[in-house]
């Protein structure tokens, strides 16, 4: 049986392999949001799909304390996830591919960090296969009007995990959208959009801006990482009638994602077709007590 291809493990098949998906949702949303989104990848192969347990509430909480406990718990759903995947004969145990919507997408980067984020040490980068985010606001001006409250986890972010920061052994793609343009001179909708998006990103006095409704697109694409830009998607589905993970919208963006993700397993198992565990340890190995445990230490606790 252990010479059978579906019980080999992932960096022996990386063409033939799964991804398990964790979806780590936006601000102020809350899990049930994204049971389309769950169920539109599960018809697409996903073996298991983990929403992490974030609801609104705790979202209010970090409005005043900050989002440590927001990243805490998606820590805890990387590990239920990687949990799943070494379960699974289609994953074999491959690193999570990680979709983060719109705030969740900063949270995901910062899974990889390797300094304490607001006293939580996660470098989980050994976990995650790739990081997917959908109209995450990731760039925002340090004297915009958001900046403070909406835009510090994101300028952290930026300082200690920029760009690409795991790659090439975890893959990035950003996906935003110009869907909903912000113009000084619009209507009344379109002035409150510009409005909206200049306390975000810096922008040339009086020039349209384009976005989805909430992060505009300068804000939504990482330097140095691939992009794809949808042009009907709105934020989210609360608020728009199209939003990223409509089934029209996923198969623009997911079979991209997958692509990204079997590059980086790749990149992992080297020349020879082997998984690098030397390096997989140490883009795993916790630094104090509260990070998360290495990738391949067993089932979270």
């Amino acid at each position: 049986m252990s010479g059978s291809p579906l019980l080999a493990p992932w960096h022996q098949r990386v063409d033939d392999v799964a991804p398990v998906v964790l979806v780590i949702g936006g601000f102020m949303s809350s899990p049930p949001l994204y049971r389309g989104l769950r169920r539109l990848l599960f018809e697409r192969g996903v073996p298991a799909v983990v929403i992490a347990p974030l609801w609104t509430p705790d979202w209010m909480l970090a409005v005043r304390r900050g989002q440590g406990a927001i990243a805490a718990r998606a820590g805890r759903a990387l590990l239920d996830a990687s949990a799943l995947s070494a379960a699974s004969e289609a994953s074999g145990g491959a690193p999570v591919l990680v979709v983060g919507h719109s705030a969740g997408g900063v949270i995901a980067r910062i899974l990889t960090a390797r300094e304490p984020f607001e006293r939580r040490r996660m470098s989980a980068s050994g976990r995650i296969g790739a990081i997917v985010t959908l109209g995450s606001p990731q760039l925002f001006d340090a004297n915009g009007r958001w900046a403070e409250r909406m835009g510090a986890t994101a300028l952290w972010a930026n300082r200690h995990v920029p760009g690409a920061f795991a790659a090439p052994r975890t893959g990035y793609l950003c996906v935003g959208s110009d869907a909903i343009v912000g113009s000084p001179s619009g209507d009344r909708r379109a002035r409150r959009i510009d409005r909206f998006y200049r306390g975000v990103v810096a922008a040339t006095e009086g020039a349209s801006m384009p976005g989805d409704g909430v992060t505009p697109l300068a804000a939504a694409l990482l330097p140095g990482v691939e992009s794809i830009v949808l042009h009907d998607a709105g934020h989210a589905s609360v608020i728009s009638r199209h939003w990223y993970g409509d089934a029209d919208h996923v198969d623009t963006w997911w079979p991209r994602a997958v692509e990204v993700w079997r590059d980086a397993l790749r990149a992992r198992s080297g020349a020879g077709g082997r998984a690098d565990a030397a390096g997989e340890a140490a883009a795993a190995t916790p630094a104090t007590a509260h990070a998360l445990p290495p990738h391949g230490s067993g089932s979270p606790g």
